[in-house]
């Protein structure tokens, strides 16, 4: 038993590193590389100076002075793209990705579904659904003025208390119901969005196809994103810290209970929390398909199914995997950009018939 957990431990270890530096890599890439390519000293020029600025003025709100920073050596047209074009969409991404991995890996513990992902809630459909009214012409002056972000947000909180009110039971939960509930609830607002999409112009119809399959080409500023990552980042931790109580309800309810687990508090906290992380995910980017699927078998493979490290490293294998495809998508055909579903679908699609094909030959899925 030691030597399993020295081993688990050591894989654990591995995987974090290996990771963290693939994560960097894919960073520096994604700031570095497309339609302009910047070369990387000129990268860490701009992105040290405003990161070393950024800190020094912090000191000096706190009365702190003379607190040094980098100089930016990088010429004002490259520290434009890194700063103000690249940066923020790769923030998005990071934040899209690791949101995305972490609720697809706590849903299949929650609901003991290992083809659980966020989407399995019905929230991303109700989002796509405020977010079509919104992009449609045909919809209300009020509700055409919105912003899109703000209005899928608000789609996907309002398909929760939906999706709950349908799915309790004399106040209690169960995945099987909260799963049912929420397909019924997606396919009702899929259908919906079907329906305005045909009333829609042919300009406002492909902006919304282009969305609903995923995009973070329309962060371009920091101001866009701080709320959402900030609440991203608040989400994603609570999950992580919930190791314990996941590992507990991947049994099944009857041993989370004898292991000292409020299930239904527990169950609508983990649902909760995926659904405030899915619709900031979809108000950011949109429908992004696959991560939250495959990602988190993928951390499986590596470090086993202990939550306590699967969950970190699902986090950052997400991260990493979408800022990769981000850079893919708009690296492929500039200046053309592709929706990130695309990429996201071709390495899914063979992922899962490998993990079949292993599953079949004595692996576990």
């Amino acid at each position: 038993m030691e030597t399993e957990r020295s081993a688990g431990s050591r894989r654990f270890r591995l995987a974090l590193t290996v990771g963290c530096g693939v994560f960097v890599l894919a960073v520096v890439g994604a700031v570095s590389i497309g339609s302009v390519t910047v070369p990387f000293s000129e990268v860490v020029a701009s992105l040290g100076h405003h990161l070393t600025y950024a800190i020094a003025d912090g000191f000096a709100r706190l009365g702190i002075r003379d607190v040094p920073y980098l100089t930016a050596t990088a010429d004002s047209t490259t520290d434009m793209i890194v700063w103000q074009l690249r940066a923020p969409r790769t923030i998005a991404a990071i934040i899209v990705g690791a949101a995305l991995a972490v609720t697809g890996a706590a849903l299949q513990a929650m609901v003991r579904n290992p083809l659980a992902d966020p989407y399995v809630l019905g929230v991303s459909s109700g989002a796509s659904l405020a977010a079509a009214l919104v992009m449609s012409s045909a919809t209300a002056s009020w509700m055409h003025s919105a912003r899109v972000p703000f209005a899928a947000f608000v789609g996907a909180m309002i398909t929760l208390g939906v999706v709950l009110a349908f799915a309790q039971r004399q106040g209690t939960f169960t995945g099987a119901r909260i799963v049912l509930a929420g397909v019924a609830v997606g396919q009702v607002a899929s259908a919906a969005t079907t329906l305005v999409q045909l009333h829609s112009a042919p300009a406002e119809l492909r902006g919304m196809l282009f969305w609903m399959v995923g995009s973070v080409a329309g962060v371009d500023a920091f101001s866009k994103i701080w709320i959402p990552v900030v609440v991203a980042v608040v989400c994603i931790a609570l999950i992580l810290t919930r190791g314990r109580g996941l590992n507990a309800m991947s049994m099944g309810d009857d041993d989370a209970i004898a292991l000292g687990v409020n299930v239904h508090a527990f169950r609508l906290m983990i649902i909760v929390l995926v659904a405030v992380l899915t619709g900031v995910s979809v108000a950011m980017a949109g429908g992004v398909g696959f991560v939250g699927l495959m990602i988190p078998h993928a951390a499986r493979f590596l470090v086993g199914a202990d939550y306590r490290r699967l969950m970190p490293v699902t986090a950052l294998l997400g991260a990493g995997f979408l800022v990769f495809v981000d850079t893919v998508a708009r690296s492929v055909d500039p200046p053309n950009e592709y929706p990130l579903t695309i990429f996201t679908a071709a390495c899914g699609g063979p992922f899962f018939l490998w993990l079949l094909r292993r599953s079949r030959t004595g692996g576990a899925v």
